[in-house]
């Protein structure tokens, strides 16, 4: 019998852990839900109005009547429909060195249900694609009232061709519901709720923390998150940049985000007229860079309620990391 305490000891720990797990996750739902109900959101300072958002929308539905009226409004959706595949690659001096030419593809900003037309074209062009890590930076959800089979089934079927050799990731944006949580788990997804993973390789490893969505449902929950992963080298997953300052002072090396779209409609050279971030402007698309941390934010797949695109076509990234060694 002595020999079996070990075992019942182990399992006693796994039931404790699932057990702490379970309502960690019950209690982020309840808040969660609740901040759903509200009418005003909440980001890194504090309450906001969603004035600005429902003027914004306003304005939009407008800019595609506009477009209309003008003829523009094919060529725009064409735009929409024409995406990229953008190769990124980021160097870092402390980088493990097993992890040199980690391959990881970010897919942010779907909104499939705001235009099921892409789904078929992404997949194309992401066939036979091989990653280590895809990572998924939220905003899956397009249209609130729609359901959510409306987003994740085109979702499954453009992932359908690429090959991971590790792990899929992701974190919820402004436009994902509680349940979309649940919804991303059954396409194989593990969802970061301002919690943090480690990916390892032979006996090192790196560290990534994600957040759930901190434009619209900030709790401190997210800075905390953000401040007791586990040391080392660490990559940061956030729906939008807003909280990029709080993880360069943590001392996260990578901050991948989306949110933005690029800013949609941009003016010519691809300079966005709106980006929708109150906080760390400067990280509004592409990459930048944050005290020693660098990140890069986005365009995304997909688009808004109007689904046109000017002077910024939608992406697709794969990020490709390296250990840089000095002089």
């Amino acid at each position: 019998m002595a020999a079996l305490e070990p075992t019942e000891d182990l399992l006693r720990l796994c039931r404790d852990a699932n057990s702490h797990a379970s309502a960690s996750r019950q209690a982020w739902e309840t808040g969660r839900r609740a901040m759903e109900r509200r009418k005003t959101h909440s980001g890194p300072d504090g309450l906001r109005s969603p004035w600005r958002g429902r003027a914004f929308s306003s304005v939009v539905r407008l800019f595609g009547l506009g477009t209309r009226l003008v003829g523009a409004y094919e060529r725009g959706k064409r735009n929409a429909l024409n995406i990229r595949l953008v190769d990124v690659s980021l160097s870092f001096p402390d980088l493990p060195l097993s992890f040199d030419g980690y391959r990881i593809l970010q897919l942010s900003d779907t909104h499939l249900d705001c235009l099921p037309e892409l789904a078929p074209i992404a997949g194309r062009l992401l066939a036979g694609l091989e990653v280590d890590l895809m990572a998924l930076t939220g905003d899956v959800h397009g249209h609130q009232r729609a359901p959510i089979v409306a987003s994740t089934a085109p979702c499954r079927e453009l992932l359908e061709g690429v090959r991971v050799s590790d792990r899929r990731l992701a974190v919820l944006g402004n436009h994902d519901p509680a349940d979309m949580a649940g919804a991303l788990e059954k396409l194989g997804f593990e969802v970061l709720l301002n919690s943090s993973t480690i990916l390892k390789r032979g006996d090192e490893q790196i560290v990534v923390t994600g957040l759930d969505d901190v434009h619209r449902f900030f709790t401190p929950d997210a800075i905390s998150a953000l401040l007791e992963a586990p040391k080392g080298f660490r990559i940061a997953l956030v729906h939008s940049a807003e909280v990029a300052d709080h993880a360069a002072a943590a001392g996260y090396a990578l901050y991948l985000s989306g949110h933005t779209h690029g800013g949609q409609i941009c003016l010519p050279g691809g300079r966005p007229i709106v980006t929708h971030l109150r906080r760390c402007h400067h990280a509004g698309v592409g990459m930048w860079s944050e005290g020693n941390m660098i990140g890069y934010t986005s365009r995304g797949l997909g688009v808004g309620n109007v689904p046109l695109r000017f002077n910024c076509p939608g992406e697709v990234s794969v990020i490709t990391l390296h250990r840089s060694f000095g002089a």
